[in-house]
């Protein structure tokens, strides 16, 4: 006797060959029904003897595609249709979407070797792909995912693609960006503004083109790439003078894995990273100088090849390692249109390699590392974007606009929490416009309409965020403190609402409760309840504007005029130069000179008294420079680094470093002994806190914790302790997890630790 039974999955389940496999195991089962695509994930109804059915469930549980991420899945017996066979029906929309968009995905092997056969019909097509790869965020426009809401629109399919569209047998059944050579789009070559060639040709010339040290603009999923010889000293040197990136670190793409294993040393871990669906870029310790890639850094950011194009490349004869950095200049977003890259590239790139595939939305490379608590996802953008990171007890759509710096933006519907791609940092305008474009593209996407979100926002009263939000009439807004958004991102990944934990915020800068620079935050509390600020590092005074964060000698003055008996520092061994003079100044006048209690500027005082008294040409230069310092010497004495009441005091850990330096002690040793005094001097803070407080977890958070050193340091420290420590891991520890972090906040905005602000109150505003 047969029954029948209604599916509802979600997740990321369209657009990943999901009702293919559906349709197959239905058949294999001998069941009858449909499939469909819905506002929410995939519908499935199902007919046929109690045991297939069972047999179905446990399968779709067990064995789903390999690009699929089920979230959950809801079974519920029905009545007996009369179904004489089982069909794929067409998409249905009633409703607002809720269904996951799949993030851009890895060309795989079966079209890898379709790429490479002569005998294929798709042989050295740059665009191959199927259900189980290629494009999808980068290409999609509205939900759901079919092809008419996609980038593909313009390119009819011809007999043959359409035959395998069709085909519930067949890997391109409803491959929405699937074509060939006879009816999809192509690549071609640009210089000086003249077509030079087309597609295998084109491929060929951009590899002579790279031999002979030249830079490409070659056009990738989410926007375009600087391409040159990573081995062709003079090519980097050219593409850092013409892109304005004096030594912030290039990304390599490399050939293959074992091409990989020549340049760095991979454990286990990253080499699975490198290889997973994300294909992000890894860090990981160089094993040779690629003279200019990554200047005074003992890593070296590597990624291996994902798109049909990129395996082109190398297999038409590319150097095996190609700096493969985004094509911009300086702190500028990605170009990622066609014209756009032209007039932004045209001073850099000596010839543009163009696909003819338009691009939906600017969509940066990943970077991630291996920590000593695990992955560390350092930059959240293709391969992970705009995945769901967790699911939220609530209904009400909320949009929380991240931080300044390293921006994201989350949107919450029904609970799922959607993280966008890396934005950038906001004062850039191109930046502020594609911040905006992001969140137009998510509540498009989502058919969210302002009105009704609730809206979060960092504290901060002049963060271009902050004004953009103030903008939006919505339901309601809640303002979220930076450092409290820091810790609840960590708990937010875990779906941890209510366990009480101690936080430890450590980052550069975020606007504190009383108005001062925050930065070297503990907290206890949870998610539910909120987090109350139960001591930070001592505060310091910084001279002068935003250029304190660019200049270590500047954010040196303030920590400095707390110590007594300062040695003169314009000359050996310190070699201060006139701006921290000037500093010193502005201090002593008490103007323009701000409270804080940023760990972020201690780590710069230190590395000016060890030597970094240039302009830092990339956030956060000076503190990596220090810790590479650090990593040069195995062991050295742990400076000083008291817990004073409520405070940690670093006048003496610094007057160690002024003293040590003065008897001559290696600045390498000096960095090591001033890394060791932070970490264990938090251990000795943690531990008292958790006790007094009665919590058994620690989290971590913030950008000084992308430092590897501090972490090994402070695993070591807590290995004979009971206490559990969790770290950020899938989102970024820095300012891109900000976003999430407030969204979980405001979920439960009844806390006393945000504000809350009405549509009255913003209309007046206004």
């Amino acid at each position: 006797m047969a029954s029948a039974c209604s599916i509802r999955v979600r997740g990321v389940v369209q657009g990943v060959g999901f009702r293919p496999f559906v349709y197959r195991l239905a058949c294999v089962h001998t069941l009858t029904g449909w499939v469909l695509n819905a506002e929410e994930g995939v519908e499935i109804h199902l007919e046929g003897p109690e045991q297939g059915l069972d047999a179905f469930v446990r399968e779709l549980k067990t064995k789903p595609p390999s690009a699929a991420t089920i979230a959950q899945i809801e079974v519920a017996p029905t009545n007996v249709a009369g179904f004489r066979e089982f069909t794929i029906r067409e998409s249905r929309k009633q409703q607002r979407p809720t269904v996951r968009v799949s993030p851009d995905l890895p060309v795989c092997d079966d079209c890898l070797r379709e790429l490479f056969d002569p005998g294929d019909r798709r042989y050295h097509y740059p665009y191959i792909n199927c259900t189980n790869c290629g494009p999808r965020y980068t290409v999609v426009t509205a939900l759901p995912y079919d092809r008419p809401n996609t980038t593909m629109r313009a390119w009819p399919l011809d007999a043959y693609c359409a035959e395998e569209y069709r085909n519930p047998g067949n890997r391109r059944f409803h491959a929405q960006p699937v074509a060939c050579p006879d009816c999809g789009p192509g690549f071609f070559l640009e210089q000086d503004g003249r077509f030079v060639c087309s597609n295998a040709d084109a491929i060929a010339q951009t590899v002579t083109l790279l031999h002979e040290g030249k830079i490409v603009a070659v056009k990738g999923l989410g926007g375009y790439h600087l391409a040159c010889d990573a081995r062709n000293s003079g090519a980097v040197a050219a593409l850092r003078e013409r892109k304005f990136r004096k030594e912030k670190p290039f990304a390599v793409m490399v050939k293959n894995l074992d091409a990989v294993r020549e340049l760095v040393l991979l454990s286990v871990e990253a080499e699975e990273m490198l290889g997973s669906v994300a294909r992000p870029i890894v860090l990981a310790p160089s094993k040779t100088d690629l003279a200019g890639v990554a200047p005074d850094n003992g890593e070296l950011g590597v990624m291996l090849p994902y798109t049909p194009l990129h395996h082109l490349l190398f297999a038409s004869g590319a150097p095996e390692a190609l700096v493969m950095t985004s094509a911009n200049r300086s702190s500028e977003p990605i170009a990622y249109e066609d014209a756009e890259a032209v007039e932004r590239l045209s001073e850099i790139a000596d010839a543009f390699l163009v696909g003819e595939r338009p691009i939906a939305r600017r969509v940066d490379d990943s970077v991630a590392t291996v920590g000593p608590y695990g992955p560390v996802i350092l930059r959240r953008s293709r391969g992970y974007a705009p995945g769901a990171v967790t699911t939220f007890p609530t209904q009400d759509p909320i949009l929380a606009l991240g931080s300044d710096l390293k921006n994201t933006v989350t949107l919450v519907v029904n609970g799922q929490a959607f993280v966008s791609q890396h934005i950038g940092d906001l004062d850039h305008y191109e930046a502020f416009v594609a911040f905006e474009q992001t969140v137009h593209d998510l509540l498009s996407m989502y058919e969210v309409s302002p009105a009704d979100l609730i809206l979060v926002r960092d504290a901060h009263p002049q963060f271009a965020s902050t004004r953009y939000g103030d903008s939006l009439t919505v339901s309601r807004t809640v303002v979220v403190q930076h450092h409290r958004a820091h810790v609840a991102s960590v708990l937010a990944e875990r779906g941890e609402w209510t366990k009480r934990v101690l936080g430890v915020s450590l980052d550069g800068t975020g606007y504190g409760d009383d108005g001062a620079i925050w930065g070297g935050e503990f907290f206890v509390g949870s998610i539910q309840q909120g987090f109350e600020r139960v001591a930070h590092l001592r505060p310091a005074l910084l001279a002068g504007g935003d250029a304190v964060a660019r200049w270590p000698v500047q954010a040196a003055a303030g920590f400095l005029s707390q110590l007594t008996a300062l040695p003169a520092l314009a000359g050996a061994p310190f070699y201060f130069s006139k701006r921290y003079q000037y500093a010193d100044q502005i201090l002593k006048q008490n103007v323009r000179s701000f409270a804080t209690t940023s760990m972020g500027r201690l780590f710069d005082a230190a590395a000016a008294l060890l030597g970094f008294v240039r302009e830092a040409t990339f956030e956060g230069q000076a503190a990596m420079w220090l810790e590479q310092m650090a990593r040069r010497v195995a062991e050295a004495d742990t400076y000083p680094f008291p817990l004073e009441g409520n405070e940690l005091d670093f006048r003496p850990l610094l007057a160690r470093v002024v003293a040590d330096r003065q008897r001559g002690c290696s600045p390498e040793e000096i960095a090591r002994g001033f890394q060791l005094g932070i970490a264990y001097g938090l251990h000795r803070a943690i531990t008292r806190f958790c006790d007094q407080f009665k919590v058994d977890t620690v989290v971590f958070s913030g950008g000084v914790f992308q430092n590897r050193l501090l972490l090994e340091d402070l695993k070591s420290s807590f290995a004979t302790d009971s206490l559990t420590v969790w770290t950020n891991h899938a989102v970024p520890p820095n300012d891109g997890g900000i976003s999430l972090g407030q969204a979980a906040l405001a979920v439960f905005s009844g806390s006393n630790n945000v504000k809350h602000q009405d549509r009255d109150y913003q209309a007046t505003a206004q």
